[in-house]
């Protein structure tokens, strides 16, 4: 197997962190061979991969794909708001004091599910980083963009006898406004990243992202060039 010390698979979901992490990864590590993977789980705010595709080209990665995993939907339904035919998206402000630790717009072990596959392309590969864009919510939380989720799953991949295989999440300990900076600084178009979980047509302004991405643009003192 060909080894590729040098290159990296960066998860992007065509939203604010991902999109930071993937011009961050091509622009300031000097990566040979910078490899895009999105994935359309059945996800609502689909259209987000648009902006994947564009994101990807404008970092210019050696290659973007878009892997199809629309039959998860039907699966996570029952157990996610995110994805079609789950529950409504709540607005933030309706979230009770348990559902911020985990709100309804979790979707059951998304991360895990990605990362391993992102992980044996990356293996397939000979690279030995796959990075993903896992921040400290500053509204609400979930388990797997977590320090602990990360050293754990590390653990678990350092078995590998031969190729291992290590995730790498710069942003776990950092707020989007902290990613906001960074994307400024690099140059990143944010009109070309979506967020808004309902994902209709433009953003809803009330959803638990809606609301902590006109936040961190507040706290940098900028204008959501989405509205």
């Amino acid at each position: 197997m060909n080894t590729q010390r040098d290159a990296a698979v960066v998860l992007l979901s065509g939203g604010i962190d991902s999109t930071v992490l993937l011009h961050h990864v091509v622009k300031q590590q000097n990566r040979g061979a910078v490899h895009a993977l999105s994935f359309h789980y059945g996800q609502r705010h689909a259209r987000e991969l648009d902006c994947a595709r564009v994101q990807a080209e404008a970092a210019g990665t050696t290659e973007h794909r878009i892997i199809d995993l629309r039959f998860l939907g039907p699966l996570l339904a029952p157990g996610s708001a995110l994805v079609a035919g789950g529950a409504e998206v709540p607005d933030l402000a309706a979230l009770t004091e348990d559902e911020i630790q985990q709100p309804p717009t979790y979707v059951p072990n998304r991360n895990m599910m990605l990362l391993s596959m992102a992980v044996a392309f990356a293996e397939a590969q000979g690279i030995h980083d796959v990075f993903y864009g896992a921040q400290a919510q500053d509204e609400y939380g979930y388990w797997d963009c977590t320090v602990v989720f990360i050293e754990r799953i590390n653990a678990v991949l350092a078995l590998n006898r031969a190729t291992p295989v290590t995730v790498h999440a710069p942003f776990v300990t950092k707020s989007k406004a902290g990613s906001v900076r960074l994307g400024l600084e690099l140059g990143v178009d944010f009109g070309q990243t979506w967020s808004c979980y309902r994902g209709g047509e433009s953003p809803c302004h009330t959803c638990p992202t809606c609301i902590e991405r006109k936040n961190a643009f507040d706290a940098c003192g900028e204008i959501d060039p989405l509205g």
